[in-house]
């Protein structure tokens, strides 16, 4: 596969990714700023200040806005197409990806792409944003998980799927990293706390924004607490937005490509992704708190920076090391490598 194929790819899929992350953390959190009339216009910006925190993009809202309420915040996230990571550039940037590859992908899945993106080029996607916004949001999300599907039903498993499965679950690991980490840029006074903890409410909404309230009232019968809610999120070995679930794919994908066995590695990216499998699969919730979670969320987000420069090091500026450098032989007497196998075996299962 072309080395610009499979980054274009890699970019189309985790494009599209983040307008789903993006359009479900500014539905939810409006959604929750009911239950607080009573703020006033300086609180209101304390919430809505870390919503821009969490994303990373303060430097570029602070270039274009003078205060940070939730009118300014929600364009910037949404249609401002002066910020390369709103909802509306993103799904620019993955239609023209998609425009580039155009003979890599199904007619399907060209027409879902090419489809939401005019509909928000339209002026009825502008009139729904306005006055609909919980309809907008939704009209989002179920455009990305329709991407998704027609994806997984009408696209080979070739070293192409795996590219895309890269992006996805990177973008999606990173954003689920995010979502947690506004808890500690909240203002106290909400939420019945003075205390400036985050209190159910918020941590509902964290939950809310990924997805994952059905799964974790399940998992914890509704206990919604601190500890209950990192250690879903980040070391769930099931729900697909949790962190390690999120590592355990990408160090399956890169494995796929490079066709070496999981245990083992051929490039930098398969070493860094597998060392923060096995870190995630073998640390707890009480060692998140004990590190601080700003600290320790931060800290994900950098190795994941490193796994995907790695990537595009590895893939697209030199393939010829991948190429070139001889696979490591597999030792099926090591006593790790067979119990990891073991391992996948029955997650496989």
């Amino acid at each position: 596969m072309l080395s610009r194929v499979a980054n274009t790819l890699y970019w189309m899929v985790r494009n599209v990714e983040r307008a789903d992350n993006l359009a479900r953390l500014i539905d939810v959190n409006q959604q929750l700023l009911l239950d607080f009339e009573s703020l006033d216009s300086e609180r209101l910006r304390a919430f809505w200040r870390p919503i821009i925190l969490s994303t990373g993009d303060e430097e570029t809202f602070d270039k274009l806005y003078e205060k940070a309420g939730s009118a300014e915040v929600v364009r910037f996230l949404t249609d401002d197409r002066r910020n390369p990571n709103s909802i509306v550039s993103c799904i620019a940037l993955a239609r023209e990806n998609a425009r580039t590859v155009r003979d890599q992908l199904s007619d399907e899945l060209w027409e879902e792409l090419n489809s939401v993106h005019l509909y928000l080029q339209s002026d009825e996607a502008a009139f729904v944003a306005q006055h609909d916004p919980t309809k907008f949001y939704s009209q989002i999300r179920r455009a990305a998980l329709a991407f998704h599907g027609i994806a997984a039903s009408t696209t080979a498993r070739t070293e192409a799927w795996e590219f895309m499965d890269l992006g996805r679950y990177l973008e999606r690991a990173d954003k689920t990293t995010r979502f947690l980490d506004i808890a500690n840029y909240l203002p106290s006074g909400v939420d019945a706390t003075e205390t400036g903890s985050p209190g159910v409410l918020h941590w509902s909404a964290i939950l809310r924004s990924c997805g994952a309230m059905g799964a974790f009232r399940e998992e914890y019968q509704g206990e919604i607490t601190p500890e209950n809610v990192v250690k879903f999120l980040i070391f769930s070995h099931d729900f697909p937005r949790s962190v390690r679930f999120c590592l355990n794919r990408i160090d399956q994908s890169l494995h796929r490509i490079s066709n070496t066995p999981r245990g083992t590695y051929s490039c930098e990216a398969e070493r860094e992704a597998g060392k923060l499998f096995s870190d995630l699969s073998f640390a707890s919730a009480g060692e998140v708190f004990d590190m601080g979670l700003h600290e320790y969320l931060d800290h994900l987000q950098e190795r994941f920076n490193t796994i995907g420069a790695e990537i595009f090091e590895t893939y697209v500026l030199m393939p010829e090391r991948v190429q070139s450098r001889p696979v490591e032989s597999f030792t099926p007497t090591s006593t790790v490598l067979a119990w990891q196998l073991e391992q996948q075996q029955q997650q496989q299962q």
